[in-house]
């Protein structure tokens, strides 16, 4: 199918590696120009070259901290100045849920608190503000928030908190949006296979004593479809919400993980037709 993403532009932060890396080659390799934006200009560059190769497309690197709105207007200004317009936006720079200890209440710091929500939550607001301008004039534009299965569950309350904000942030965008011609969405991926996941999977098998088999095993039975999502799995979605083929979805939230658990028995009981367990 042709998303139609031929000669869009779009920006994607968090664009160097993992879930945005992914997202922006797959943009791509539909045919889209790109910006793509992080605090490590190093990295960056090395992607960008590597996704202009591989696309023929035009990929352009700008170093930028989300939670500076100085920054954010620069990147920008520079897209506008560099591409001509702006027409899609993947706010994903922010830290990766499930790659250190979950702080214990007693353990959660104002600081600690607060640098989450600046980053995932105003760095996500700061980009879509200053973007939905150039999108309202020309009444088309995809606002894409990268969340996590943390809107979802329980276990970090400060990823709880960061993701449920960003899922109520999009829904409000959309409804303002809309009239604009501008969608607003929010992809939640639970646990992404990505570059550094093998590290992880090390990590935690020399923890818990265990071989990286029975931790990969273990961490994909949280999964419906019992194996870890990958991150290319995450860019499809994200390129069809980006297209012009995801005209009737706005205000929405799309799982990229679905967990489930099965009881241990369950009967039924005829009379009053109720599950029972």
């Amino acid at each position: 199918m042709d998303l139609e993403l031929k000669n869009k532009v779009a920006i994607v932060t968090g664009g160097s590696k993992g879930i945005g890396k992914a997202i922006a080659r797959e943009l791509a390799c539909e045919g889209a120009d790109l910006v793509i934006a992080a605090r490590g200009f190093q990295e960056l560059k090395k992607t960008a070259l590597e996704l202009a190769n591989e696309s023929g497309r035009r990929v352009i690197p700008l170093k930028a901290d989300t939670s500076d709105i100085g920054q954010v207007t620069r990147m920008v200004n520079d897209t506008i100045s560099n591409l001509g317009k702006i027409d899609i936006l993947i706010n994903n720079a922010a830290k990766p849920g499930g790659q250190s200890a979950v702080p214990s209440l007693n353990e959660i710091t104002d600081n600690m608190f607060l640098e989450e929500i600046n980053v995932k939550v105003l760095g996500y607001l700061r980009c879509a503000q200053l973007v939905a301008p150039y999108m309202m004039q020309q009444r088309w534009g995809r606002i894409i928030n990268i969340s996590g299965m943390a809107a979802r569950n329980s276990g970090s309350l400060i990823g709880s908190v960061r993701n449920v904000a960003v899922s109520a942030m999009t829904k409000n965008l959309a409804d303002e949006l809309g009239e604009h011609g501008i969608n607003v969405t929010t992809v939640q991926p639970g646990l992404t296979s990505t570059e550094a996941t093998s590290e992880t999977i090390k990590r935690r098998a020399n923890q818990e004593n265990l071989t990286t088999d029975v931790v990969e095993s273990s961490m994909s039975k949280g999964n419906s479809i019992f194996k870890l999502i990958d991150a290319r799995e995450v860019a499809y979605v994200v390129a069809f919400l980006a297209s012009p083929k995801s005209i009737s979805i706005t205000g929405d939230a799309f799982l990229a993980r679905l967990t489930f658990s099965v009881p241990k028995k369950v009967t039924i009981s005829r009379s009053n037709k109720n599950w029972k367990r």
